[in-house]
């Protein structure tokens, strides 16, 4: 399996558009695009940022390692990224930094 048809599998796994999966790492769709029909190759923050968006190791994007290594990500976490991304920065960071005084409360509880 190339690492496009791993890019897709796990787009379409999540049900994201190319157009979204692009947004989200900050690249444009075409040059998503690219990836998925392996006519580029990411450059290595890119793939961090795939491999973060998609929950799993850069080594199974790469397809290095067969098995695939994934982090849960709830569709609610998936949902938040997105609102959280259609954001302007301070916005964001006013968002993220309710979010950490909510987390940090229910610490304490």
């Amino acid at each position: 399996m190339t690492m496009g048809d791993r890019l897709r599998e796990l787009r379409l796994k999540m049900n994201l558009s190319q157009e979204e999966v692009a947004r989200q790492i900050g690249i444009t769709r075409s040059a998503y695009s690219h990836y998925e029909i392996n006519n580029r190759q990411p450059v290595y923050e890119t793939l961090k940022k795939l491999a973060a968006l998609f929950g799993v190791s850069l080594d199974y994007i790469i397809g290095g390692d067969q098995t695939r290594t994934e982090t849960h990500v709830s569709p609610e976490a998936i949902e938040m990224i997105r609102l959280l991304n259609s954001m302007d920065q301070d916005k964001r960071k006013q968002s993220i930094d309710k979010m950490m005084a909510v987390i940090k409360q229910s610490e304490t509880i």
